[in-house]
């Protein structure tokens, strides 16, 4: 099985879809003559156009809204942020224009668009552009949002998410573009609202989405060490979250512990810990624990900037403090 990057995972997943489909089109901010901020449209535009590939200037609700309307269209547009950071411009397009046309048409209007781009802490950014924002869309009903954490993801769900009749916004991380993975020559997909375990274990379940999972698998293959059986779940689709894998898992190890690199207030994680809490309250044999980014603005200060984020030490101490061992 070929092994290449995130970056190049993300960007056969469009050059596919629009090879196969020629209302597909990638509209953002330096995504053609700069090949994208990241490097991921490279060579696209030499293959389709500036018809199919198009340049916009820093407007996001302009671009968003450009994408929203080619969609009630009958086109299915990739709208790129540059970071999701700078999403936060088009918000009134993505929640209260994409999210909401096919419930206030009566179900008669779809809006088949992609909203994608880096999320997450970066490096040296600051408060304003190092941020994980996946609780803002997440909350919104008449999104789809999906957080691949490896290049097989990325591919297959954005692929999915492509095809989708829905808005869907794909999430990912902005350090994990380099990242390399298995990924098939053959098509395939991914579909959305599936979980998966990518690490079985008895003692403790670990369920986390996009660039920590990398952390999480290596933590749990520490605690193996220390005789700490951990199951590690990938949620791979925040909404619709399909609490059912993770249930099932707790339902086995008896213990949860959450990793979010959002704030704790109101994130994805701690909806997660609250489903858990309920639906297996019987067969928990202690509270769930949530490791989440600090509940500050991401420093711009470089060890204030780690210590802010979810990392193996936190993730350590919660494992042990479920299993009652601290």
């Amino acid at each position: 099985m070929p092994v290449i990057t995130y970056r190049d995972a993300v960007r056969q997943a469009m050059d596919e879809e629009m090879a196969r489909d020629a209302s597909v089109f990638l509209i953002g901010e330096e995504v053609g003559e700069y090949n994208g901020a990241y490097k991921v449209s490279q060579g696209l535009l030499e293959k389709y156009g500036p018809n199919r590939v198009i340049d916009t200037p820093i407007t996001e609700e302009g671009f968003a809204g450009v994408g929203i309307g080619a969609a009630i269209a009958g086109l299915r547009p990739i709208v790129e942020f540059m970071t999701f950071n700078f999403s936060l411009m088009a918000l009134d397009q993505v929640i209260n224009n994409a999210a909401k046309t096919l419930y206030m048409s009566g179900g008669k209007v779809r809006v088949p668009v992609v909203f994608r781009g880096p999320n997450g802490p970066a490096e040296y950014l600051g408060s304003q552009h190092s941020q994980a924002l996946q609780t803002f869309f997440a909350h919104c009903p008449g999104l789809k949002v999906v957080a691949p954490a490896t290049p097989y993801d990325a591919k297959g769900l954005l692929k999915s998410a492509i095809r989708d009749d829905n808005p869907v916004v794909v999430l990912e991380g902005e350090l994990m573009y380099a990242w390399k993975g298995d990924v098939p020559a053959e098509e395939y997909l991914v579909p959305i609202g599936v979980a998966e375990v990518k690490r079985p274990g008895n003692d403790v379940t670990i369920a986390t989405c996009s660039k920590p999972l990398r952390m999480t698998l290596e933590t749990a293959a520490a605690l193996e060490q220390e005789g700490i059986s951990a199951e590690v779940v990938d949620l791979r689709s925040l909404r619709p979250l399909d609490d059912e894998t993770v249930c099932a898992s707790v339902r086995k190890t008896g213990r949860c512990v959450i990793v979010d690199e959002s704030w704790p207030v109101c994130s994805v994680g701690s909806h997660l810990a609250s489903i858990v809490s309920n639906k297996c309250f019987d067969d928990l044999d202690a509270p769930v624990e949530l490791v989440a980014s600090e509940d500050v603005p991401m420093p711009y200060n470089h060890a204030l900037e780690l210590a802010a984020q979810p990392s193996a030490e936190r993730l350590v101490a919660a494992v042990k403090k479920v299993l009652y061992l601290q």
